[in-house]
C-alpha cells in the first residue's frame, strides 16, 4: 500500500477508506462516485506472468477500454442505456436513462514485460495476462564452482 497523508479528524475510518480504495498493486479504486459501479478484480501471479481478472458481465469487448501509461495499466468502461416508452395514444411518454463507468488502475511491477501484454473478454470476465520479463522469472537453483 502507498504512504498516505492523514487528516486530524480521526484515524479510523481512513485506514478503512485506505484498505478499500487500494488494490494489491498498488492501484487506487474510484470507491464513492456516483453513478460507479466497482466490478471485482482477481490477481494471480505464477512463475512466468500475473494474471489480472475483471468481473464485468453484460458487456462486450468493445465497452472496455485498457491503457498503459508509465508502467500504470488502466482498465475502464462506460455504459449508457437510454429507454423511452409511449402509450397507445401517444399521450403519455416515460424516458429513463442511466449511465455507469468504473476506472481501475495497477502501477506494475518492473518484471512486467510491457510489450507483451494481452487482454481477451469471455464469459462475463476480462483477463489480461501480463508476462514477466525473461530476467525476472524464477531460475532454477543450481550449483556455483568455487575457483
Amino acid at each position: 500500500m502507498s504512504l498516505i497523508k492523514r487528516t486530524d479528524s480521526g484515524w479510523l475510518p481512513t485506514v478503512f477508506d485506505d484498505m478499500f480504495r487500494t488494490d494489491w498493486l498498488g492501484g487506487t479504486t474510484n470507491v464513492n462516485s456516483i453513478g460507479t459501479s466497482i466490478p471485482a478484480v482477481n490477481i494471480k501471479e505464477t512463475e512466468d506472468s500475473f494474471s489480472v481478472e475483471v468481473a464485468a458481465p453484460g458487456k462486450a469487448k468493445e465497452d472496455f477500454n485498457i491503457e498503459l501509461d508509465n508502467d500504470v495499466l488502466t482498465i475502464s468502461s462506460e455504459n449508457k442505456k437510454e429507454n423511452e416508452t409511449t402509450d397507445k395514444e401517444g399521450r403519455f411518454t416515460r424516458k429513463e436513462f442511466s449511465y455507469s463507468t468504473f476506472k481501475r488502475a495497477f502501477s506494475l511491477p518492473d518484471s512486467v514485460d510491457n510489450s507483451k501484454i494481452s487482454a481477451a473478454y469471455n464469459n462475463g470476465v476480462l483477463e489480461i495476462a501480463l508476462p514477466k520479463r525473461e530476467e525476472a522469472k524464477v531460475q532454477a537453483k543450481r550449483l556455483i564452482d568455487i575457483s
